[in-house]
């Protein structure tokens, strides 16, 4: 039996904890964005300001996924991850 997406996108997140090495910046954005997207829908509140660079970098890439699904963020999230295990 085939798990449903909401399966994958569980797995998916312990998964990326067994990895043997952590990914680069870029790719943790991307996680953070597709997960972000994937549980809590479009972004929310003001980007942060200052010297809160990672913040800003985090409200950045979740604000580049507004409009796209939970659903497509999810799988996003998966094939991230897949991708990752992969290597």
């Amino acid at each position: 039996m085939t798990p449903t997406l909401q399966e994958q996108f569980e797995q998916a997140q312990q998964d990326i904890k067994t990895l043997d090495e952590r990914p680069g910046n870029a790719t943790l954005l991307k996680l953070y964005a597709h997960f972000k997207q994937g549980t809590e829908g479009d972004v929310q509140g003001t980007r942060p300001g200052g010297f809160d660079f990672a913040g800003g970098a985090k409200y950045d890439a979740w604000a580049a996924l507004k409009g796209q699904t939970r659903e497509d963020a999810q799988a996003g999230y998966v094939a991230l991850v897949r991708g990752l295990l992969s290597e």
